[in-house]
């Protein structure tokens, strides 16, 4: 028997273990040993519940407890969590997470930890929910230099923006929508302001380029600014606006960015809608390569889980993995070091101001459009200046090159 214990009965914990009970004949296909949850951790009172005789709320019982081998941790945030994951790998029991918070911040310590004791750490699910996109991007595509990754890496964001887009939302009334449909949190803050897209970018970046991305020096901007005006100007020259983590490793360095994107609705991630999440992989041998499916939720999340948690036992404590380092120096590149397109949206400038691209929309003295690719260092230094002199920019939004 291989008896796994889980750490928090949330949303994606109780997937989990429902998942086991539930597929338990495929899950265990091919296993000399069955899966069996033997214990699941949780502050709260459960009496009554279903799975009441193996709720604990004593982490000590599932740490000391030999029969125990693998830990699933789906409390979220980074502590107790980390402490938790800590004292389990040091205890030789393998780890397998969903949380994203913790394996961007103390991934590559943790994978140290985990080869240290003979453990290991896995976390699939922390990016992307049901796709299968870290261990692809970590093996099936090891054999490319990985130059960039596009991703669409928040369902509730996507949702809204799909509302906006396609109802003629207003933010406001596609958030609360989202929230009342269970795609959005009480407190949406973490998904609307980007810092959820932010941890993903940075692990999907770690394993690209083998080394911890600082997510302190990943330049965050949320889609809390986007307006119906800008909505429907875009929509009618045939454009979409996403959520898009952007990261890019260049001559050993890396970039990275989380910020709206206008993209033509021509282009895959246009495609990608409602609470979907899309990752697009540029390698130098494969081109472009894109992951696409649902990228939360109990179920979708759970699988991810428990695929990890059946490589460990499938492959004999040997399964797939890959890590990443801290790197002895900054590779960080910054933002102002990088460029990009813009979509404008202005009163008291001409098109003469910019190297304007495409015109989009120009009437009663507000121009809208796109610029080419310039400098972002230089383009901030432009709208500084026209705005000394009168000029009120009322959006600016990066365009996907």
């Amino acid at each position: 028997m291989i008896n796994v214990a889980v750490l928090g009965f949330g949303v994606v914990g109780s997937g989990v273990v429902e998942l086991i009970e539930k597929n338990a004949e495929t899950i265990n296909k091919g296993l000399k040993e069955q899966i069996k949850v033997k214990k699941i951790l949780d502050i709260r009172d459960f009496e009554g519940h279903k799975y009441q005789d193996l709720f604990t709320k004593d982490f000590d019982e599932i740490l000391n407890d030999d029969e125990i081998s693998i830990v699933i941790e789906t409390i979220g945030g980074k502590e107790p969590a980390r402490t938790f994951t800590e004292k389990a790998l040091k205890k030789g029991k393998s780890v397998v997470t969903s949380n994203k918070e913790l394996v961007a911040a103390f991934g590559s310590e943790l994978m140290v930890t985990a080869k240290e004791n003979n453990s290991y750490y896995m976390f699939e699910a922390s990016v992307g929910g049901a796709i299968p996109v870290l261990r692809p991007l970590g093996t099936c595509l090891a054999a490319n230099n990985i130059t960039d990754i596009w991703g669409i890496l928040n369902g509730t964001t996507n949702y809204i923006l799909t509302r906006m887009f396609e109802g003629g939302a207003s933010f406001e009334d596609a958030l609360k929508e989202a929230q009342q449909k269970g795609y959005a949190e009480r407190d949406p803050s973490a998904d609307v302001e980007g810092h959820d897209t932010m941890r993903k970018i940075a692990i999907l970046m770690a394993i690209a380029s083998g080394y911890e991305t600082n997510c302190d020096k990943i330049m965050t901007e949320g889609i809390t600014s986007i307006k119906q005006e800008d909505v429907k100007i875009l929509d009618k020259a045939g454009y979409a606006i996403r959520l898009i983590g952007h990261g890019k490793v260049c001559d050993k360095k890396v970039f990275a960015r989380v910020s709206p994107m206008v993209i033509s609705k021509n282009h895959p991630l246009a495609g990608v809608k409602d609470v979907f999440n899309a990752v697009m992989v540029m390698g130098d041998a494969t081109d472009e390569v894109m992951f696409y499916g649902k990228g939360a939720g109990k179920f979708p999340t759970a699988s991810a889980v428990v695929a990890d948690v059946i490589d460990i036992a499938k492959f004999n404590g040997n399964p797939p993995k890959y890590s990443w380092e801290k790197p002895d120096a900054d590779m960080m590149i910054d933002i102002e070091d990088t460029s990009s397109m813009f979509y404008v949206r202005a009163t008291g400038i001409t098109k003469q101001d910019f190297d304007v691209l495409e015109i989009i929309s120009e009437q009663n003295g507000e121009i809208a459009f796109i610029t080419s690719e310039m400098n972002e260092k230089a383009f901030i230094a432009a709208k500084k200046q026209l705005e000394l002199k009168g000029a009120e920019f009322k959006a600016v939004i990066r365009k996907l090159l």
